[in-house]
């Protein structure tokens, strides 16, 4: 083996075998590969990260060097800062190139790649960095993103390597949560991680319980079931979003197909990929406006006390708070329940888009930066190009639990509220309700005043021309549908 002829896979979001770009280009070549994951401790200690999202992550782990030990390199764990751990490898075994992919994360990764690419050009190694999902790093103009989404998705999928030119690098141990220094989280539930976890929901989403998906996606009760629920394997990339997307088509091609279900969920395979584009384009949008008009909009300290109503789930209503705790419990919700919590936040209790994004980015387990901070944006009405969308939760209780079914389950204090006072447990006498507390605010006085601030930004920016250059940056409001509907 040559001193720099070398491949490192540099593993990050994307913790697995099945149709890995940057993997099969290294195989190709037919030199040594050396599959690298680096645990950072700056990335454990972002505000934005929780001990939930380090298990999922483990579970990929261990899923990811079962897969490549077998085929004949062992993934290579390492703990420390990237540039620290590629230093010391490259004076072990010389690298010629790292491969990986584009990731479409926090300012902090987005800083590290740079900081990565600056190292191997600086060391002579070449650095390339391979497109697994519809977004893209250098997209000069939006016009064009759609197509080359759809020419990307077109390739066929790449095959599982059948064998590996390994090296001698010791693999390490895959630390565990002590290892760490962390504590795992007790949870009632979380979803399991890994390749293996990923591509059975994958199977089982489009051969047993994709039929119904728009009627059921909205509501915490029919979501959790007739939602994909690959979200966390598509933030952690332990399944391809090319081949879901791929499998959904044939799967929509097949006699008697739930065509209108799988149209529903090819359009949001389309969104995911154009909110991450809209991240790339502006890396620093979790921590400011996308419009410069908004910032300092709302205070930069949070009101602590409405803070913590909102966390431990007691602001009064009980949708909000439903889906809080079991957030807290579960790490998942259904799209609209996290658009209606962060709507409340926002404009309810009128805190910090940033804060609340935080709070929430540490209980989804299926945290995906490009996805969450455009979406976060949005629903608090700082992007000065979104219609304002201010979720009223007692309207929203009737609609996706009208049974109570969801509300009790969380809420125990209500157990002996009547049904059709549910919604409204502040009309029934406090001992009634367990010591659940009055609502925090009055929603229709709060939305108003609400509305009112953000209408007087958008009155001052009319006219100027900022709105439509943002729309020519970011794209549409919203992305075009991933097929024409028959």
């Amino acid at each position: 083996m040559g001193r720099a002829d070398v491949q490192v896979v540099w593993f990050k979001r994307d913790l697995r075998v099945h149709d890995h770009p940057a993997l099969a280009a290294a195989v190709a070549t037919g030199r040594p590969v050396l599959p690298v994951y680096v645990v950072e401790p700056s990335l454990l200690a972002h505000p934005h990260t929780a001990p939930r999202h380090i298990e999922l992550i483990l579970d990929g782990l261990h899923d990811l060097r079962e897969s490549l030990a077998r085929i004949g390199a062992p993934l290579v764990v390492r703990i420390g800062e990237v540039v620290d751990v590629f230093e010391t490898l490259n004076r072990e075994i010389a690298f010629e190139t790292v491969h990986s992919h584009e990731e479409f994360g926090v300012l902090a990764t987005w800083e590290r790649d740079r900081a990565v690419a600056d190292w191997c050009r600086a060391r002579g190694v070449a650095y390339t960095e391979h497109r697994q999902t519809g977004a893209m790093r250098g997209l000069r103009t939006r016009n064009t993103w759609s197509r080359q989404r759809m020419q990307l998705f077109a390739q066929p999928l790449h095959p599982v390597p059948t064998a590996i030119r390994g090296t001698q690098v010791d693999p390490g141990p895959i630390p565990t949560h002590s290892d760490l220094g962390l504590t795992a989280e007790t949870m009632e539930y979380r979803q399991r991680g890994g390749e293996q976890a990923g591509r059975e929901v994958m199977r089982s989403w489009l051969t047993e319980r994709v039929d119904g998906y728009q009627r059921n996606l909205s509501s915490p009760n029919t979501g959790w079931d007739g939602c994909s629920r690959l979200s966390v394997h598509l933030a952690l990339g332990t399944v391809s979003p090319r081949e879901v997307h791929k499998r959904a088509e044939r799967r929509h091609g097949e006699p008697g197909s739930p065509r209108l279900s799988l149209e529903a969920f090819g359009e949001r395979l389309a969104w995911r990929d154009h909110f991450a584009q809209k991240l790339e384009d502006a890396p620093f949008i979790e921590q400011r406006a996308i419009h410069p008009a908004f910032d300092g909009l709302r205070p930069e300290t949070p009101n602590q006390s409405a803070l913590d109503a909102f966390t431990a789930g007691r602001t009064g209503y009980p949708m909000v708070d439903a889906v809080v705790r079991s957030l807290a419990a579960t790490g998942w919700t259904t799209f609209r329940m996290r658009s209606m919590v962060t709507s409340f936040a926002s404009y309810d209790l009128w805190l910090p888009w940033q804060t609340t994004g935080g709070v929430l980015a540490r209980w989804f387990t299926d945290y995906d930066p490009g996805i969450h901070w455009p979406q976060i944006q949005m629903q608090s009405g700082v992007t000065g190009m979104n219609a304002l969308r201010i979720y009223d939760p007692v309207k929203q209780q009737l609609d996706q639990d009208p049974q109570g079914v969801f509300v009790r389950r969380w809420i125990p204090e209500l157990r002996d509220v009547p049904d059709d006072l549910l919604a409204t447990p502040w009309l029934v006498e406090p001992k009634q309700r367990h010591d659940y507390p009055d609502p925090i605010v009055d929603h229709a006085a709060a939305a108003a005043q609400a509305k009112r601030r953000i209408s007087a930004v958008r009155q001052r920016i009319r006219g100027d021309g900022s709105t439509r250059a943002l729309l020519e940056r970011h794209g549409s409001r919203r992305p075009p549908p991933a097929r024409r509907r028959r």
